[in-house]
């Protein structure tokens, strides 16, 4: 079963993606959170501004899908796979229902 709050997420994401514009996306994030990923020479950025800025500089082109979840309190670990191909895992903690941290892995 997928949490709300990563289903949310990952829906949020992908829209963003279609769009072409991740304003809505960024405002889940706290102000001062902070994304970081591993496997891919971006980040990380500490602050939603920061988030957003690099979503503007460098955004992503390709939509995912959650394959599975391990959840504990606050934090989820989320397998996803890219819908283009390639996989990777989602590290996200949450405070008061916003992204307050999130380290994305590249496989």
């Amino acid at each position: 079963m997928i949490p709300d709050r990563v289903r949310a997420h990952a829906e949020g994401f992908n829209a963003a993606v279609r769009a072409g514009d991740f304003t809505a996306f960024t405002t889940t994030f706290r102000q001062d959170a902070v994304m970081r990923f591993v496997g891919v020479p971006a980040g990380p950025y500490v602050g939603r501004e920061a988030i957003a800025a690099g979503y503007g500089a460098q955004p992503p082109d390709d939509t995912l899908t959650v394959l599975a979840v391990s959840s504990g309190g606050d934090t989820d670990e989320v397998r996803f796979a890219w819908d283009r191909g390639g996989t990777g895992t989602m590290i996200v903690r949450w405070e008061d229902g916003l992204v307050a941290d999130l380290t994305v892995t590249f496989e």
